[in-house]
C-alpha cells in the first residue's frame, strides 16, 4: 500500500459514509480497513514500502525476496533476551557441569541463540581424600550441590533478572550478575557466622577442663647438646597453610550466564567472539590483534605417575608464537614415545595424563629431562634458543605437612631451603629451563624470594596456584617475590567483566591463561583479553584438540584481514629468545580455565 494508495483509502471512505443505506457490518468494516491504514501510515510503512520497491526495482536482484527480507530486517527491533535455561551435563573428564542456553525475541519470535557449558568448582578442587587438619573430605558432594544450585538460580532469578536485556550490552549484565553473586554471598557469610557461633555456643557447655600434659625432657647425645634444639636453630618453622576461601554453591551459574551472553551477543552482531571480547576490553577499533603463544604440555610425571617423581607435574614447550608449534609438539610426542619404547630408559608404563601429555613414571627428574632433550636433538628441534622449556612443580601438592617437608619424591623429602638447591642444579644442568611454575606454596615468601635471587634473568618464576588472586570481596594479596608471570584462570564464578579485569589489574607480572575443561571459547577470551600465552595442555584429547584448531583459525582469519601483530606474523623464534635474554620480555599473564 503506498502512499497515494492509503490517500485514496481516506477519499474513499469519507464519501462511504456520505451515503445513508451503508449497513452495520460494512460500517464496520470500513472502519477498520481506516484504522488499519492509519496504523500503517503511523509507522511508515507505506513510505517504507514505496522505498524499498524502488530500490529492489532500480538494483533488479535475483533473490527479490530476500532483499526485502534483508531491508526489513534492518528495521527491526534490535533483539533482547526472553529467557535463559540450564540443565546438567557431563564434560569432557566426565563430571557434571552446567550448560545454559540464551533465548532472544528476534523479529517477534522467541529463537535459542546461543549455548555455554561450564564445569563447577572441582576444577579448583583436589580429588576426595584427607585435608590437612586430617579431616575427610568429599568433592563430588560439593559438585553435586553447586550444579543443582547453580541451575535453580538461572531457573527462579537469573532468567527473570536477564529478561528484557539487551544481549550486547556486556557490562550491564554482568554488574546485574555480580550484584547477584555479592547478595548470596553474604546471605552464605551470615548462616556459616550464624552455625560457628551455635557451635562455639555448644562447645562452651560442655568443654571438660584442660588436662595439663607434661613436657618431655630434651634428649641430648653423649656430649650433653641437644639435638631438638641443633634443628630449630638450623631450620624455620614451616608457615602454616592459608585458609581456603569457600566456593559458594551455585557460583557457577554467574559464569556460565556471562559467557553465553557473550556468546550470544557476537552471534547477533555477526562478528567472532575474540572480537567481541576485545570490543568490551578497549571500545575503540583495533588496528591489530596479537595471538597468545601456545604452551604446550608434551610430559607428565607428576603424583599420578606410575614412578617416583613427583616434581614434575608438567614439562611445557614455551615458544614464541603458534606457527609451526602444534607441528613441532605432535613430531616430539612421537620420537618421545618411540625411544621409551626402546631399551634405553627404564621407565614406567606410559599413558596419557588428564592434561592430555604423555605421562611416564621416573625416578628422578633428569631422566624425564634428558629425554626431552634427546628427542629434540633427534629432531633438529632448536631446543634452547627457538623452544624452552616450563615446568610446572605444583608444589602445592607435594608438601607433607607431618615432616614440614616437600615429597619431591617418593620417599625422599626435601626442606624448602633445600628444594631451592635442588632447582638451581636443574637449571645449571639444563639451561633450556627458563620457566618454574609454583615452585613453592605461596606461604614459602623467604624461599620464592631466595630462588627469584639465585637464578637471576636466566630463569622466571610463574605463579598458578600462589598467585594469590583473590574474589571481588577480599582484599588483593601481593605476588610471591620474584613472580614475573601469573596464569589466570576462568573460575565459575567470574563474569567476562571480572575476567577482563583481572586480567588488566596484573599491571607488575605479565599474563597467562589456562584452559580447563570446557568448550573452545577459552581461545576466544585469550586472543580478545589480550593475554600473551594460552596455557591448552597437551596434544591429545578432541576437546583439547578443537582449541588448538580454533587458535589456528583465528590466527589465519587475522592474517587474513591484515590485523595480525608484526610481533606473531613475521618476529623469527630466534628473535624472541634474544628479546627474552635481554629482559624486555618479562611481565606477562597467562589465562585458564
Amino acid at each position: 500500500m503506498t502512499v497515494n494508495t492509503v490517500n485514496q483509502t481516506n477519499m474513499s471512505y469519507k464519501a462511504f459514509l456520505s451515503h445513508s443505506n451503508v449497513s452495520k457490518e460494512d460500517q464496520e468494516f470500513y472502519d477498520l480497513k481506516n484504522k488499519a491504514a492509519e496504523y500503517y501510515r503511523s509507522n511508515g510503512v507505506p513510505q517504507k514500502i514505496e522505498n524499498v520497491l524502488n530500490e529492489m526495482f532500480c538494483q533488479k536482484p535475483d533473490d527479490i525476496y530476500g532483499y526485502l527480507a534483508n531491508y526489513f530486517s534492518s528495521l527491526s527491533y534490535t533483539p533482547v533476551i526472553s529467557k535463559i535455561t540450564g540443565r546438567g551435563v557431563f564434560d569432557g573428564r566426565g563430571l557434571t557441569a552446567v550448560k545454559t542456553q540464551v533465548y532472544c525475541i528476534i523479529r517477534n519470535e522467541e529463537k535459542v541463540v546461543c549455548s555455554a557449558v561450564m564445569s563447577g568448582p572441582s576444577d579448583d578442587l583436589e580429588a576426595d581424600g584427607v585435608e590437612e587438619s586430617g579431616e575427610p573430605f568429599s568433592n563430588s558432594n560439593q559438585q553435586r550441590l553447586s550444579i543443582t544450585t547453580a541451575l535453580q538460580w538461572i531457573r527462579e532469578h537469573l532468567s527473570p533478572m536477564l529478561q528484557g536485556f539487551n544481549p550486547t550490552d556486556q557490562t550491564n549484565v554482568d554488574k546485574l550478575l555480580s550484584d547477584f553473586f555479592m547478595a548470596r554471598y553474604l546471605e552464605h557469610k551470615d548462616s556459616l557466622n550464624i552455625e560457628k557461633e551455635d557451635e562455639l555456643r555448644i562447645e562452651s557447655v560442655s568443654e571438660a577442663p584442660p588436662q595439663v600434659t607434661p613436657t618431655p625432657a630434651p634428649t641430648k647425645d653423649k656430649k650433653g647438646s641437644d639435638k631438638g634444639k641443633k634443628v630449630n636453630s638450623t631450620e624455620k618453622p614451616l608457615p602454616p597453610a592459608e585458609t581456603p576461601v569457600p566456593q559458594l554453591p551455585g557460583a557457577t551459574a554467574v559464569g556460565v550466564v556471562s559467557l553465553a551472553v557473550a556468546k550470544t551477543a557476537a552471534r547477533l552482531l555477526g562478528e567472532p567472539l575474540y572480537q567481541h571480547i576485545t570490543s568490551v576490553r578497549v571500545p575503540k577499533a583495533q588496528s591489530e590483534m596479537h595471538l597468545p603463544a601456545p604452551m604446550i604440555t608434551i610430559l607428565s610425571c607428576g603424583k599420578d605417575s606410575a614412578g617416583k617423581l613427583n616434581l614434575l607435574e608438567e614439562v611445557i614447550l614455551m615458544p614464541s608464537s603458534s606457527q609451526r608449534v602444534i607441528g613441532m609438539g605432535l613430531e616430539l610426542q612421537c620420537e618421545m614415545t618411540r625411544i621409551l619404547n626402546g631399551s634405553a630408559y627404564k621407565a614406567g608404563p606410559i599413558g596419557v595424563s588428564e592434561e592430555g601429555a604423555l605421562q611416564v613414571g621416573f625416578e628422578h627428574p633428569e631422566q624425564a629431562l634428558d629425554l626431552v632433550t634427546e628427542a629434540c636433538a633427534n629432531l633438529a628441534l632448536p631446543l634452547g634458543s627457538d623452544l624452552r622449556l616450563a615446568i610446572n612443580c605444583a608444589a602445592h601438592g607435594l608438601m607433607d605437612y607431618s615432616r614440614g617437608k616437600y615429597e619431591v619424591i617418593s620417599g625422599c623429602h626435601k626442606s624448602p631451603d633445600e628444594l631451592v638447591e635442588m632447582y638451581e642444579g636443574l637449571i645449571n644442568k639444563y639451561p633450556a629451563i627458563t620457566s618454574l611454575i609454583d615452585p613453592f606454596r605461596k606461604e614459602d615468601v623467604d624461599q620464592w624470594e631466595s630462588l627469584a635471587s639465585v637464578i637471576g634473568q636466566s630463569c622466571g618464576l610463574i605463579a598458578d596456584a600462589a598467585s594469590n588472586l583473590c574474589h571481588r570481596w577480599s582484599e588483593a594479596k601481593p605476588l610471591p617475590p620474584g613472580v614475573t608471570r601469573v596464569i589466570i584462570r576462568h573460575h565459575s564464578d567470574m563474569t567476562i567483566s571480572d575476567l577482563i579485569q583481572t586480567i588488566a589489574e596484573q599491571k607488575d607480572a605479565e599474563t597467562m591463561l589456562a584452559a580447563g575443561s570446557g568448550d573452545k571459547s577459552v581461545v576466544d577470551l585469550a586472543v580478545g583479553s589480550g593475554v600473551s600465552f594460552l596455557k591448552l595442555g597437551g596434544l591429545r584429547g578432541g576437546e583439547r584438540m578443537e582449541k588448538y584448531n580454533r587458535l589456528l583459525a583465528i590466527e589465519e582469519e587475522l592474517e587474513q584481514e591484515g590485523i595480525l601483530g608484526a610481533r606473531e606474523k613475521k618476529q623469527p623464534l630466534s628473535d624472541f629468545s634474544e628479546t627474552l635474554n635481554s629482559g624486555s620480555g618479562c611481565d606477562s599473564v597467562t589465562i585458564s580455565t
